[in-house]
C-alpha cells in the first residue's frame, strides 16, 4: 500500500441498538502515512458511550484506507466522503464501486443519526426530548460532519457529505451538491450539481439550472464545466462545457442534441454545419442557444471571458 494512496482517520462511529453502524465522524484525518502525534482511538474515548434517547452507542475507532481498493465497510466509506469534503482528494479520484451497499437508510435528527424503526417507535419522548427527525437518506448534511473553510452554504439540506466545495464557492438556498462533485476553485451554485460532476473556477450555475451525473441517466460520461463558464438559469447539460462558455436560460444541450454550428460557413446548398452535442463537448468558447424564430439549438464562437463573478461575494 503506498501511502499517497492512502487516508488515515481518527473518530467516532454510531451503533445503533440491533449493532447497525449508521455512520462515523472523523474530526482527525489525513492523506499518506499516519503522523505519530495524530489522535488516537484512546484521545476520543471520553465522547465514546451510549445515548439512551436514541438507542445508540458511540464508539472511537481508528482507520487507515486504500484510495484504489473498494470500500469494505461503513466506516470505510464515511472515511472517503470526509477525504472528499476537505479536499484530501478530488472527485471522481477514488474508487467509489458498491458504497451504497453499506450505506443504511438513516433517520437523521437533531441529536444525530438513529435506526428508523427506533425513530418511530421513540416518537413521543424524541418530541419531549426536543429532538426532529430532519430527513431519511443514506447520505447525511455535509454540515453535520464538515464546516469548509471559506465557503458560504445557505441551505445546509441541500448539501451532502462528500461534496467538494473550494474555499470562495456560495451555495445559494436552491442550490443542491451531491457527493463526489463540487467546485474546483470560487464559483456561484444556484443550481443542481450532480454527482461525479466538476465545475471550474470562476464558474456560474445559474437558478434551476441542472448537470446531468453519472447516477441520473448520464451514462458513463462525467460532465465536468470549466473555468469562468455560465450555465444560465433553468438551463441544463449532458456534456461537459470547456471555459468562457455560456448556455442560455432555458436551454437544455445533451449528448445527441442536433445543433446547429451558426457561426461557420454554409455548404454550397446554403445549409449551416449540423453536429450532436456529444461533437462539441469540452470546447471552450462556446455559447449555445436557441434561435427564437425557429427554435433550432445553435452553437456560435464567441471571444473574451465567459462570465465574471462578484469578487467581494466571494471572498
Amino acid at each position: 500500500m503506498t501511502h499517497a494512496r492512502t487516508v488515515w482517520g481518527t473518530g467516532l462511529t454510531t451503533i445503533a441498538s440491533d449493532g447497525t453502524i449508521l455512520d462515523a465522524w472523523f474530526p482527525s484525518l489525513g492523506r499518506g502515512a499516519r503522523p505519530a502525534d495524530a489522535t488516537s482511538a484512546a484521545d476520543l474515548q471520553s465522547d465514546a458511550g451510549a445515548d439512551e434517547r436514541r438507542r445508540i452507542t458511540l464508539q472511537a475507532i481508528e482507520l487507515e484506507i486504500d484510495l484504489d481498493a473498494p470500500a469494505s465497510s461503513t466506516a470505510d466509506v464515511y472515511l472517503r466522503l470526509h477525504a472528499l469534503s476537505h479536499l484530501l482528494v478530488r472527485p471522481n479520484e477514488l474508487n467509489l464501486d458498491g458504497i451504497f451497499g453499506f450505506l443504511p437508510n438513516v433517520a437523521w435528527t437533531s441529536a444525530g443519526p438513529m435506526l428508523p424503526s427506533d425513530a418511530a417507535l421513540l416518537r413521543p419522548a424524541l418530541q419531549r426530548a426536543g429532538i426532529q427527525v430532519q430527513g431519511l437518506d443514506k447520505f447525511p448534511r455535509l454540515t453535520d460532519y464538515v464546516l469548509p473553510e471559506g465557503v458560504r452554504i445557505a441551505d445546509a439540506s441541500r448539501v451532502r457529505l462528500g461534496a467538494y466545495l473550494s474555499p470562495g464557492t456560495t451555495v445559494m438556498h436552491e442550490g443542491f451538491v451531491n457527493f463526489n462533485a463540487g467546485t474546483l476553485g470560487a464559483s456561484m451554485v444556484e443550481g443542481r450539481i450532480s454527482q461525479g460532476v466538476v465545475v471550474g473556477d470562476g464558474s456560474d450555475i445559474g437558478g434551476g439550472a441542472s448537470i446531468m451525473g453519472t447516477l441520473s441517466g448520464g451514462g458513463s460520461h462525467r460532465v465536468a464545466i470549466g473555468a469562468r463558464t455560465l450555465l444560465g438559469a433553468n438551463a441544463g447539460i449532458g456534456i461537459s462545457l470547456g471555459d468562457d462558455c455560456v448556455v442560455e436560460a432555458g436551454l437544455y444541450v445533451t449528448a445527441g442534441s442536433k445543433i446547429i454550428r451558426a457561426d461557420e460557413a454554409p455548404d454550397a446548398t446554403g445549409a449551416l454545419p449540423i453536429v450532436k452535442g456529444a461533437d462539441l463537448s469540452g470546447e471552450n468558447g462556446l455559447l449555445y442557444r436557441r434561435n427564437s424564430l425557429t427554435g433550432a439549438v445553435e452553437a456560435v464562437r464567441r471571444a473574451g471571458v465567459g462570465v465574471t463573478l462578484n469578487e467581494a461575494l466571494h471572498a
